[in-house]
């Protein structure tokens, strides 16, 4: 679900007095209203309108003259306020998609290791799991240069075109092994992908140029 980041009332405010300047409302040289005049106005308090005041006179977008009041300095300034406000925020959605790629990311790695824990169990009981579940295990031999290395730094799906669901090591299934999880000699990688993909991650793991072969789950 995306999330809508709302900025603090004193950057809203400043965003608005900046698009009054530009727009003329305030000229360059003119006296903006007292911080009780502007705070009965937004409906907030003083001590937000001298936040957002403060803000503006550090972007010399206006001045304020202690005992005399507030005077618009620069439209021009306004105008950078703005461009500068509009790209912090493209630049916060990018974040917020990007974290709920990841959270979603998190999700269906988490589904797909469940699943491919019950189907691998299935597999010994029901022989039709075995022709219905397109994965394929991958065992990391005592020679792979790929041992004590994150599955994170072998950029394991941009390298090969398939997806690392679990790790089988002995009797024990680290289902969607993260970016930090280190492949082990004897580890077994069961991942889904292509034919062509499950060539690839056996030929990274094992150096090889294809010569050895994977098993099909």
């Amino acid at each position: 679900m995306k999330q809508t980041i709302t900025p603090p009332q004193y950057l809203q405010i400043a965003l608005d007095l900046a698009h009054r300047i530009v727009r003329g409302d305030f000229a360059e040289g003119s006296r903006i209203y007292g911080r009780s005049v502007l705070a009965s106005e937004y409906e907030v308090s003083p001590e937000t309108i001298r936040r957002a005041l403060r803000l503006l006179g550090d972007m010399k977008v206006v001045e304020i003259i202690p005992q005399s009041g507030v005077v618009v300095r620069s439209m021009d300034s306004a105008k950078r306020y703005i461009a500068q406000f509009d790209e912090g925020a493209k630049t916060d959605a990018l974040r917020t998609e990007l974290q709920d790629l990841f959270a979603q990311s998190a999700a269906i790695h988490q589904r797909m290791g469940a699943l491919v824990a019950v189907l691998t169990d299935k597999r010994y009981t029901v022989a039709a799991s075995q022709e219905a579940l397109a994965n394929y295990e991958v065992t990391v031999p005592c020679s792979s240069p790929l041992i004590g290395k994150s599955i994170g730094a072998l950029h394991f799906w941009q390298s090969t075109g398939s997806t690392i669901v679990a790790l089988r090591r002995g009797s024990r299934v680290i289902l969607s092994p993260g970016p930090y999880a280190e492949l082990y000699a004897g580890d077994v990688i069961i991942l889904v992908g292509t034919p062509n993909a499950a060539a690839a991650a056996l030929q990274l793991v094992t150096n090889t140029e294809g010569s050895a072969t994977f098993d099909s789950v």
